[in-house]
């Protein structure tokens, strides 16, 4: 059994009973160097290897017959080495005594419900990842990054008049809050009271002006039919084949962090401008595949639903996606040429599924009126594949 143990900038002082009975009784302390000079006591103490990860594994197997102690920052089990560990070695192998985390603590100087708080985490992460949670009037608490990068993207999205705290050593004897940005300590977390009238919403079907294209994007009312058929579930994988500007697999990530996305795009233009737009609006994480289907689907993880909204008409992708898509999965196909419809008529009688024909209609200036131009229609096809 592993203790993890939470630890703040108080240190042994500031460590409950239960927390000193499991540093005491450890043959072994791990944790980085900051931690192990804590607390007291002749223990042999580990320190984390860089990189951690990769070294974990043979860590505890070298001690597997000694008491070990981790220390953790905080709350080990918020963004924390708890979390790792307990993939790794399982639940019933570790022990979590927490401390008050990070969040628990700058909402309780600021007077904030936790309940009520965006927290996102940009331990080596973009700060991009900010950007869905921006709303007038939030508060949102970023942990690891730096000052001025939020204040630059908080500008560039039009809230540069927020409010932004720092909050530096939480719990320790150093602790400061206060709003100079020049210079922070390295522990600290960024609070912002969210202020600016600019609006995106995470609901599917974002203007096409959000997005830097060449016109291969689906236009904003197709796209929220699309992603209402592709039914995002968090945790889930989507394939956007043939992504074009990756607006799909853009909105189906920005439903929910644990919603992932391939972006499949063989033009290597496009799929750099598919990286932009993630940054951009918030979802990073979008994974870029360069490449043509179906060949670059190859080896991909299997995905639990599949836009194919360029490719259609090339010999196999349709194979390539049902074949690969789990069970359960949902498969949806737009076609806006004769071509391309000729792919679903061949594919609906063999799986099934449901057929949309949507027709948009914009006003736009006619002389000094107000008329009606239409967009191409799009044929639709959204199948689901049985549970096996």
């Amino acid at each position: 059994m592993i203790a993890v143990v939470g630890i703040g900038v108080d240190g042994w002082d500031g460590l409950s009973p239960a927390a000193r009975d499991e540093v005491e009784a450890a043959q072994v302390l791990m944790g980085d160097a900051r931690q192990l000079e804590m607390v007291p006591g002749d223990h042999e103490r580990v320190t984390w290897p860089s990189p951690m990860l990769p070294a974990l594994p043979g860590l505890f197997e070298a001690n597997r017959h000694r008491r070990v102690c981790v220390l953790a920052s905080g709350d080990p089990l918020f963004h924390g080495i708890g979390s790792t560990l307990i993939r790794l070695l399982g639940a019933d192998r570790v022990r979590i005594v927490p401390h008050p985390s990070s969040v628990s603590l700058a909402c309780a100087r600021l007077g904030w419900p936790v309940d009520d708080v965006e927290v996102v985490s940009t331990v080596g992460k973009p700060v991009e990842l900010l950007h869905p949670v921006l709303h007038p009037g939030r508060r949102v608490l970023v942990l690891g990054s730096t000052p001025l990068a939020v204040a630059d993207l908080l500008a560039a999205r039009g809230y540069g008049d927020s409010v932004v705290t720092v909050l530096e050593r939480l719990g320790g004897p150093g602790e400061r809050v206060h709003d100079d940005l020049s210079y922070v300590d390295p522990l600290h977390v960024l609070a912002i009271e969210v202020v600016g009238t600019a609006v995106r919403s995470r609901v599917p079907g974002l203007p096409e002006s959000d997005y830097e294209h060449d016109g291969q994007i689906t236009k904003r009312e197709v796209r929220a039919v699309t992603l209402a058929q592709l039914a995002p579930v968090p945790g889930q994988l989507l394939w956007d084949v043939g992504a074009g500007a990756g607006s799909i697999a853009i909105e189906w990530a920005r439903v929910h962090p644990a919603c992932r996305a391939f972006g499949i795009e063989h033009h290597p233009e496009r799929a750099e401008r598919i990286g932009r737009n993630a940054r951009a609006l918030g979802v990073p994480g979008v994974h870029v595949v360069v490449g043509k289907a179906p060949e670059a689907l190859e080896g991909l993880e299997r995905p639990s639903a599949v836009f194919i909204g360029g490719g259609l008409t090339v010999p196999g992708v349709v194979e390539a996606c049902w074949e690969a898509l789990l069970p359960g999965g949902r498969l949806v196909v737009n076609a806006v040429t004769l071509e391309s419809e000729a792919v679903i008529a061949a594919w609906h009688p063999r799986l099934g599924g449901d057929l949309t024909r949507i027709a948009i209609n914009r006003g736009s200036p006619v002389g000094g009126f107000t008329g009606w131009r239409p967009h191409m229609p799009v044929t639709t096809w959204a199948v689901t594949k049985e549970t096996e």
